[in-house]
């Protein structure tokens, strides 16, 4: 059997790693338009951060470690651009321009996903870039290097935004963001939106939400300026991270299903609408636990995993995923913010009749040193008092919170049973009622 894979990041190299593991014999070839494969891309805006520290780190496994250590046949600097389903073969371009033609029995698309640009004038000027390859990291660490870069507009304000603005911030350089959307993270609890956005500004960054930008334009002194229909920017730099989109054109001019935002529709065992076709990762969508439908949240954990059951089903191993939660965590400055599950705005689209709470406590125990605030939220389904979402925001402790409340959406818990939940307690990592525990209560108090 051969087995092709088109992308060589996380999803399609887990995938070609534990199919060759299972079924030594299977001819597997990766085929990967950069030069790079096997990255931490979610450590960039960190390594970015400090100059000294080479990008090359952030590289998990070198690509010739792969050919020689596991057979597998990893092709670099090979651009799939199309899909031919009857003959069964894929076709592109490599990095010399020669063109390539492979034939599989089984295909995955791990093409991973690209950073939104807008269709706006001056988005092609240089020093306007995205950070998402690990290409991108290397052309940004490069330009801070050799330009003088005093001040840079972030326009976008969501994830990978905010870690950048922290990253620009810890090399001494003025950052001011922008966006056109007047809302700030406009997932999460206005309550738990404005202490982040004050963490921000604490740290000297200027932000404009609600602005639409028109166009960037070169200063007559060579630096670049944002025009928006009521405001003016300038900088040295500008990165845009507004979000991604699926890399599925290839895909969707095969005539592979897509079922939101473009991403390719698979099943529980990441099947395409063709069967001998797989896609898993930042091209793929994926099944909400708590609403059974289609949702496109493409994060880490989820591109590994999917990989390792692809590798599974073209083995012949039976492998179904129940599907994402969209659990994240992510920093900015001194704060943690995280999330699992539905918002309440998300819930009551699904059907459900939901209800919150939202409650500041302590970190640590009442009289022990180093305690932080921390906040909480907490949604549930009115009538069922089934646990949907939560959201946190503190200095410590979030991410470890942040994932017992995901157990307990994975298990279908109600608040009730979630709130007896016999979690760890001392005092210099919790209260006695653990902040999660506290928070259960209050909403118990509320449902009734």
């Amino acid at each position: 059997m051969r087995f092709v894979i088109i992308g060589g990041d996380a999803a399609g190299m887990s995938a070609a790693s534990r199919a060759k593991r299972s079924q030594p014999q299977m001819e597997v070839v990766v085929l990967e338009k950069s030069s790079d494969v096997s990255y931490s891309a979610c450590g960039m805006p960190y390594n970015i951060a400090d100059p000294d520290r080479p990008i090359e780190d952030l590289v998990v496994r070198e690509a010739d470690v792969f050919r020689q250590k596991q057979d597998i046949d990893l092709r670099t600097e090979h651009e799939v651009t199309a899909i031919d389903r009857t003959a069964k073969s894929v076709s592109g371009i490599k990095s010399d321009g020669k063109s390539f033609d492979i034939s599989y029995d089984k295909l995955l698309i791990a093409s991973g996903a690209s950073p939104i640009i807008p269709d706006i004038p001056g988005f092609d000027l240089e020093g306007v870039m995205a950070l998402k390859s690990l290409g991108d990291g290397r052309r940004i660490k490069a330009y801070l290097k050799e330009k003088r870069v005093d001040q840079v507009i972030i326009v976008g304000m969501g994830y990978i935004a905010l870690e950048m603005c922290e990253t620009m911030r810890s090399r001494g350089i003025e950052v001011a963001m922008v966006k056109p959307r007047p809302v700030f993270l406009p997932w999460a609890d206005s309550e738990l939106a404005e202490i982040v956005r004050a963490e921000v500004e604490q740290n000297g960054v200027s932000m404009h939400p609600g602005h639409t930008i028109e166009r960037i334009i070169t200063t007559s002194d060579d630096r670049l300026q944002v025009v928006c229909n009521d405001l003016e920017l300038t900088g040295d730099m500008v990165l845009v991270a507004i979000g991604v989109n699926p890399n599925t054109d290839f895909a969707l001019q095969a005539g592979l299903k897509s079922d939101i935002k473009g991403a390719i529709a698979v099943d529980r065992r990441l099947r395409t609408s063709d069967t001998d076709i797989y896609a898993a990762g930042d091209c793929a969508d994926a099944f909400n636990i708590l609403t059974g439908k289609k949702s496109y949240v493409p994060l880490a954990l989820r591109a590994n995993r999917a990989g390792w059951a692809v590798a599974d089903n073209v083995c012949g191993k039976v492998t179904e995923l129940p599907g994402i939660m969209g659990t994240s965590v992510f920093k900015v400055f001194d704060l943690a913010v995280a999330r699992t599950g539905l918002n309440s705005r998300e819930a009551e689209d699904n059907g459900f009749d939901p209800i919150s709470v939202t409650i500041k406590t302590r970190s640590r125990a009442h009289a022990h040193p180093g305690s932080t605030p921390i906040h909480l939220q907490m949604v549930a389904d009115r009538s069922s008092g089934k646990l949907l979402g939560v959201q946190m925001v503190g200095r410590e402790g979030v991410a470890q919170r942040i994932d017992a409340a995901a157990v307990a959406l994975h298990a279908g818990m109600t608040v009730e049973q979630f709130s007896q939940c016999d979690l760890a307690y001392a005092p210099p990592f919790s209260p006695t009622w653990d902040p999660l525990l506290t928070t259960a209560n209050q909403l118990l108090k509320k449902i009734g």
